[in-house]
């Protein structure tokens, strides 16, 4: 069977990569049991660090509005050039949502 393939860049994710799902509405704003989408645990951790709960659920609730984003999309061609069981830490909390 073959690695499932991450929406927000289309590349495999490798059974030894990091990975969790993604509630494309998060779950405090009425997600739960709703969509999710199976990610690279390094786009799910960038996903949360760029956008608040808020945006997500407004302006970001599908695979399509995420890769439109600016920084996002940024991201995802960096990310891209990278081995599929790539991850490295993510800003996270620190950084200026915006």
């Amino acid at each position: 069977m073959p690695d499932p393939i991450c929406p927000l860049y289309g590349r495999p994710i490798p059974p030894e990569a990091p990975q969790s799902l993604h509630h494309l509405i998060p779950k405090l704003k009425g997600g739960k049991g709703g969509p999710v989408v199976l990610l690279h645990q390094i786009c799910h951790s960038e996903i949360h660090a760029t956008l608040t709960e808020g945006e997500l659920a407004r302006d970001y609730h599908t695979v399509e509005a995420l890769r439109s984003h600016p920084h996002l999309g940024r991201f995802i061609g960096w990310v891209s050039k990278r081995p599929p069981a790539f991850h490295s830490r993510t800003a996270g909390k620190g950084r200026r949502k915006r």
